[in-house]
């Protein structure tokens, strides 16, 4: 699960980073409204946790622009401006979650949590053709023999992000973005490898699935029998 934090106070987007980070989480950090704006319209965040009064771009505004834009990450807002004005604003604005500063970590992180659990996108299995991704354990299975075999971070990460878009064009671009963060540089040489081990497990457990390559365009997960069609 992917989290981008949008707060212009540099110690507690660290501090809030840094948890979430512990909780598992791959977190990207914006400093300012139009900066976090730009990330959040990209659309590969679970959720955002998002400060109202930012510089350059106000919070409330990139709210709206993500909505009208059909993003469908969770939103919670972390902000000083706790009237009920303000919150009523922040929830027609198209925001799930509210909080008002000061607030407690602990806290912070359990609204995180349970946004995550109500996102419908949230399962603890996924399947596509014969094959079951078991997120709890971190395991593929091919549900027809029942083999198994573990799959852990960032093999993890891609196949469920394949997972989730079956038979759609992925770009190594988007991939980059999804998995790797913009701001990771070590993206290009890895991705290749990522994919081969991946394949090799389906392989291991002789899954019909596959991760195909296609030429200037970016990698489709298909079923083996319908590649030709």
């Amino acid at each position: 699960m992917r989290i981008l934090i949008v707060e212009d106070e540099y110690k507690l987007a660290e501090m809030v980073s840094d948890r979430l980070k512990l909780e598992k989480y791959t977190v990207d950090v914006s400093n300012d409204g139009e900066d976090g704006l730009f990330k959040a319209l990209d659309g590969i965040y679970d959720l955002i946790i998002l400060d109202i009064m930012l510089p350059k771009v106000n919070g409330i505004d990139i709210l709206k622009e993500v909505r009208s834009n059909n993003i469908d990450s969770k939103v919670i807002i972390l902000t000083a401006k706790g009237e009920l004005d303000d919150k009523l604003l922040g929830f027609n604005s198209g925001a799930n979650d509210y909080i008002s500063k000061p607030f407690h970590i602990d806290e912070l992180i359990a609204r995180v949590n349970v946004q995550l659990r109500n996102n419908s996108k949230d399962k603890k299995e996924i399947t596509y053709g014969d094959l079951i991704l078991d997120i709890d354990k971190s395991i593929i299975i091919n549900k027809d023999t029942k083999d198994s075999v573990s799959i852990i971070n960032k093999e993890f990460q891609l196949l469920e992000y394949f997972m989730r878009n079956p038979e759609q064009v992925l770009s190594k671009e988007m991939i980059y973005d999804k998995v790797w963060g913009m701001d990771n540089e070590s993206f290009s040489n890895n991705l290749e490898a990522y994919l081969s081990f991946i394949r090799k497990k389906l392989k291991v457990i002789d899954s019909k699935v596959n991760i195909k390559s296609l030429r200037n365009l970016g990698y489709k997960m298909v079923i083996k029998d319908e590649e030709s069609k």
